[in-house]
């Protein structure tokens, strides 16, 4: 992997400068698509269109797939449409249409009228039907597919035409006379019986493949559980749509993994470090917002406790613990059943078992914290057993209040087909703040009215 050191980026900058193509050229002959996109990175959109204009049109396609979105889309808007139809050219159609997916119709449809291959449009154009959160949206159509009636001879005649527009072979997809998936022939099978009469006799059955509408964060466990690298797309009625190859899903599944961990943080869009000011405030200040406004109402809520605390001042000394103990419980409870949707070790059929487990480890979390509070506050507060047995009760309650929303917000979410990583981050911190607040300050009345003398 090529490191771009300052020193390195000035010299590139003054060969840019200087409109230097030869040396540009020299500079950029060898490297991987991959380091050319870092290096773009590294600079403004003016030097990075010149450098750009000096690559062949296929190693340009593979840089553009390259950038992140946010860079390709920049380099894009300065194309004209008949120069971005030349890059789709050299593109798989699923790289194709993650190309075109970021632009609007008017561009879209300028763009296809200037491809070249009518069918390579036209694939295009069916792609984009597609849902890109599901198969669909993430298959391509470039595969070799023989049909289980050929002959090894010829399978292998029209393997080679097929193969000489494909970059990547993965399988070698069988279908029957209507398409539909039957198997795949494996190079083995090929090479030991190179006269069997037809492919259905030799090839291995029941492959494993995925529905075009189904979501990818499905696809992607079904390529973890079988280690597959790539896997074929059928219809409703199994004929044979495409294939979405491994790099593809673990893209996805690195940014759907970007976009949970912002969403845990209390970010609501999806932003990264070089955007503008702008949008990264703009991503930042709802949950900031909600945030503030959930500490007014835990002011207000302490404001009717305000006497209690008048008299038994050492109340005050726990609201910190009461708060925070809620919110870690909270949080590691939905973070467990986060991760477990994610993973597909948890199904959302399995609601009240695992609503029931998280109930035991509640009660058994709950009662060693209020205990260990219990006999510390007994210790250090002999003759403020009020004090201290509302202390206690409370966090139980709150642990165990805890527990229960941590599980079941995040299983809700999934039924409801939102993001259930929504549930990890501020809403839960919050929700627990407001509520072991509104907890503790009942139960400490209840305690102070029954164990003292004091008049509340």
């Amino acid at each position: 992997m090529k490191e771009y050191t300052d020193e390195y980026l000035k010299e590139i900058k003054e060969i840019i400068g200087a409109a230097d193509t030869e040396r540009a050229r020299k500079e950029l002959e060898g490297l991987h698509p991959a380091d050319i996109a870092e290096l773009y990175q590294n600079l403004d959109i003016d030097e990075a269109e010149f450098l750009f204009k000096l690559l062949d049109e296929e190693t340009a396609a593979d840089v553009i797939m390259e950038l992140d979105e946010d860079d390709r889309l920049k380099l894009i808007s300065h194309m004209p449409a008949e120069e971005i139809a030349k890059q789709i050219d050299h593109l798989d159609t699923d790289d194709a249409v993650d190309l075109i997916q970021q632009l609007d119709r008017d561009e879209r449809e300028e763009i296809l009228s200037h491809i070249d291959d009518v069918e390579q449009a036209g694939d295009i154009i069916d792609l984009l039907k597609y849902d890109e959160d599901t198969a669909g949206g993430l298959m391509g159509t470039e595969m070799i597919v023989v049909n289980e009636n050929w002959s090894m001879p010829e399978c292998i005649k029209q393997m080679r035409l097929q193969a000489e527009d494909m970059d990547e072979i993965y399988y070698v997809y069988v279908v029957d006379n209507e398409y539909r998936l039957r198997g795949t022939l494996p190079l083995k099978m090929m090479l030991t019986h190179p006269s069997v009469s037809k492919i259905k006799h030799i090839m291995e059955t029941d492959p494993v493949s995925v529905n075009v509408d189904t979501p990818i964060d499905e696809v992607a466990l079904d390529f973890e559980k079988y280690d597959l690298v790539a896997m074929p797309v059928v219809d409703s009625i199994g004929r044979l749509l495409g294939r979405i190859t491994v790099d593809d899903v673990m893209d996805q599944v690195r940014e759907a993994s970007e976009r949970d961990y912002q969403l845990a943080s209390g970010i609501s869009s999806d932003v990264d470090a070089d955007d503008s000011i702008f949008a990264q405030t703009k991503a930042r200040i709802p949950w900031l917002l909600i945030g503030i406004a959930s500490g007014l109402l835990a002011s207000f809520i302490l404001g009717t406790f305000e006497e209690q605390l008048k008299v038994v001042t050492a109340l005050a000394l726990f609201i910190p613990i009461i708060g925070g103990t809620g919110g870690n419980v909270g949080v590691q409870a939905s973070a467990i059943v986060v991760q477990g949707l994610a993973n597909g070790s948890l199904d959302i059929k399995r609601f009240a078992s695992q609503l029931g487990k998280e109930i035991l480890i509640g009660l058994l979390n709950a009662t060693v914290i209020s205990g260990v509070v219990f006999a510390y506050n007994l210790i250090t507060m002999p003759n403020d057993f009020a004090v201290t047995i509302s202390v206690s009760v409370s966090l139980f309650l709150v642990v165990m209040f805890a527990t229960m929303l941590g599980t079941v917000v995040p299983l809700t979410l999934e039924k409801l087909h939102i993001n259930p990583a929504l549930a990890t981050g501020p809403f839960i911190q919050i929700s627990n703040d407001i509520f072991g607040l509104i907890i503790y300050v009942q139960i400490a009345t209840f305690f102070l009215r029954r164990l003292t003398d004091i008049a509340i």
